[in-house]
């Protein structure tokens, strides 16, 4: 009897994981409110019953889930880019890879903040809203262009390593796979050993993803029960406009870029990136994302892993769509907050400032903000009009992200395609890499059994 179908999927159950994380986090917040809170004793230790719920059990299951997460991003995107760079048959075609790869990003994030302004004009979301703005935020001081070129070498791969820094990470797999390509027998060797080790990195990310509705519910049990509702219906209308652009463009301007430019069926890859959707929902974070995003990339999509190891984590780190509208709609935002009117030309400058940002600020913690900010200052808005949409910011962030991973493997298909480096029947193949997110302990037992 095959028991195949009666398996439900990991996108099911993680979106279970989201939905029922949700209504709990409802819950806790109706029923432990400044009224309903009570306290117990524990081996004679007091306890607040929503403490020990929210920053107790969820808060420890939810950061222990992102930091495994965390944890493979570092050895899967140097594994799998060295894999892929030393495969590479014509050493031109890195030149071509990287030049494809970020005019797409930048490609696609002008269009994504040239959409915002230009529904955030039309909608005006904060004509005649007044809110209170004695509130402040303290922006970090972003580094410029060429200084985020040159940190891109690095000194010590180790220390990057060991920092998460994802630009010198990405620089220094591409020197040691191009040597490992030119050291000949030596290289062909040392390249065995990694596509091996590329495997076994795959399937703990398999692992991983096997437990992940139960740190989704976690982190949505969390979320829900603090964020405050009253913030956001005091933003109602700077929400709904930021996640409708948010939906045009992850919905239309996608789509219509993967039909145009490589000729494949877009609702097939919407189909396929709901599982990492997810996943960026839940998460809020692209690097955290990232193995389940180059999963999905090479074995639902069909990206061939020289493509996918490039143009993936070069994604997670430089391409901001998601903020890029988010910063378009809170300029607009913010102006008609402080009754401020902006040129044409102070437009331009916020669609060129912000683009260029996408890439100028790479690897920054807290880029999103700090983008905004470096925005504000350009067309002389106050900065601390920042303080207006924190409330809401986490939500919106959470659904930026999931619009971000989609670009990702967006800009991949079509680079892959361009390159003739896109399998289609993979791609055509609704059912394809699912078989691999199942994890059969079957497996692990007859291989014990057969070592004794």
């Amino acid at each position: 009897m095959d028991n195949s179908n009666q398996k439900m999927s990991l996108t099911a159950k993680v979106f279970i994981g989201m939905i029922a994380g949700i209504l709990t986090g409802f819950f806790l917040q109706l029923l432990f409110d400044d009224s309903g809170d009570f306290a117990f004793s524990l081996l004679g230790i007091p306890f607040s019953t929503y403490g020990f719920f929210v920053d107790g059990i969820f808060n420890v299951i939810g950061q222990i889930f992102i930091a495994s997460l965390k944890m493979m991003v570092v050895p899967l995107v140097m594994v799998s880019l060295i894999c892929g760079t030393c495969s590479l048959s014509d050493p031109a075609q890195l030149g071509r890879l990287g030049g494809k790869s970020i005019g797409l990003y930048v490609f696609t994030t002008a269009i994504a903040i040239t959409l915002a302004i230009t529904m955030a004009l039309i909608v005006s979301p904060g004509a005649g809203l007044n809110l209170p703005t004695e509130a402040s935020f303290a922006a970090k001081e972003a580094p410029g262009l060429a200084q985020v070129i040159i940190d891109m070498m690095p000194t010590n791969p180790i220390s990057a390593m060991a920092e998460g820094n994802m630009l010198q990470i990405i620089v220094f797999s591409l020197l040691f796979g191009v040597a490992m390509a030119m050291s000949g027998e030596s290289g062909k060797r040392l390249s065995a050993l990694f596509m091996d080790l590329n495997e076994v990195i795959m399937k703990i990310v398999t692992l991983l993803m096997s437990v992940a509705p139960y740190g989704v519910f976690a982190l949505m049990a969390k979320l829900f029960a603090t964020i405050g509702f009253d913030t956001i219906l005091s933003l109602i209308k700077y929400f709904v406009l930021l996640v409708g652009v948010l939906a045009i463009h992850a919905f239309v301007v996608y789509p219509t870029l993967l039909k145009l430019l490589a000729g494949v069926n877009p609702v097939i890859l919407l189909k396929k990136m709901r599982e990492t959707a997810l996943f960026a929902f839940s998460t809020a974070s692209s690097s955290a994302t990232l193995p389940v995003t180059m999963e999905t990339a090479r074995r639902k999509l069909g990206v061939d892993n020289s493509i996918a190891s490039f143009t993936v984590p070069l994604g997670s780190t430089i391409n901001m769509d998601g903020t890029a509208i988010m910063q378009g709609i809170a300029t607009v935002f913010i102006a008609q907050v402080f009754a401020v009117d902006l040129t044409i030309t102070d437009y331009l400058m916020v669609i060129l400032t912000a683009t260029l940002a996408s890439i100028g600020t790479a690897g920054v913690p807290g880029v999103g903000l700090i983008m905004l900010a470096m925005v504000l200052q350009q067309v002389g808005l106050p900065v601390e009009g920042i303080a207006l949409i924190i409330g809401v910011d986490r939500l919106l962030d959470m659904t930026r992200t999931a619009v971000n991973v989609t670009g990702d493997c967006t800009v991949a298909c079509i680079v892959a395609k361009s390159e003739g480096k896109l399998d289609q029947d993979v791609f055509n193949d609704i059912e394809a890499g699912l078989a691999a997110e199942n994890v059969d302990a079957s497996e692990f037992h007859k291989t014990n059994l057969s070592q004794r």
